[in-house]
């Protein structure tokens, strides 16, 4: 007389964690949450840099508009400074790195409350935006401001008559704020408030479907109810 041999220890067949879900495999779900393709995504960076580039424009009115000016006196001979102590340059670069931040901030909030599901292309799209309009903003403020031609504009006001200065932008690495501020407020966001990706199961056999794990699957390391009884003697001998 031989004892049965216990086959091993396989999963019902009905295991939620086994079973994949309706309509596709286990990670068919996740495949849902992937959200768009990767056209769709290098459109709507393509709309977000382009959008954030025209924003360029209300920056140079704004630097225009809160920048000091620069006064200049000319004697006929050659043009001076009025204020040779004056710090008008300085304030004209920091006006410009304020408001770029601040540009570059909302931007960043805009793009993540209309587009929270955000990937490599937006953010690549938004930095470019940024600094395509850091760049329109420095050229607006010096295309609509003072005459570029210092000595032309001495001569047209006259000796003696004090006229601004042309504006400029000196330190160029202002132009980096734009962008910077817009990916490190979107990252930022993104992190804190982001979306999720569901995470895998794993139950010993491979992933399992997505989702909380069943409250009756049933343990790996428990004993099969068909365990051969330990009197069992293996060949067919009987225990004496």
């Amino acid at each position: 007389m031989t004892a049965p041999l216990t086959p091993p220890h396989r999963p019902p067949h009905d295991d939620p964690w086994q079973t994949p879900p309706a309509g596709g495999s286990p990670h068919h779900g996740a495949e849902a949450e992937k959200g768009p393709d990767m056209r769709t995504e290098v459109r709507q960076a393509v709309v977000v840099m382009v959008a954030v580039a025209v924003s360029g424009l209300a920056l140079g009115l704004l630097w225009l508009w809160l920048s000091p000016r620069i006064p200049l006196i000319s004697d006929e001979t050659a043009v001076f400074l009025k204020d040779t102590e004056g710090e008008e340059a300085i304030g004209s670069d920091g006006t410009f790195l304020l408001l770029a931040l601040a540009f570059g901030a909302v931007s960043g909030l805009l793009v993540f409350v209309f587009r929270r599901r955000g990937g490599i292309p937006l953010v690549v799209g938004l930095a470019l935006g940024g600094l395509l309009g850091a760049a329109l903003a420095w050229r607006v403020g010096v295309w609509f401001g003072p005459m570029s031609d210092v000595v032309a504009h001495a001569r047209a006001v006259g000796k003696g008559v004090t006229f601004d200065a042309p504006l400029e932008l000196n330190a160029k690495g202002a132009l980096l704020a734009w962008p910077i501020a817009a990916m490190v407020v979107h990252l930022a966001l993104t992190a804190l408030f982001g979306p999720r990706d569901p995470e895998p199961r794993w139950d010993g056999w491979g992933p399992a479907a997505y989702g909380p794990a069943p409250d009756d699957a049933a343990p790996d390391d428990a004993a099969p109810d068909d365990a051969a009884p330990d009197d069992a003697a293996p060949d067919g001998q009987h225990r004496h």
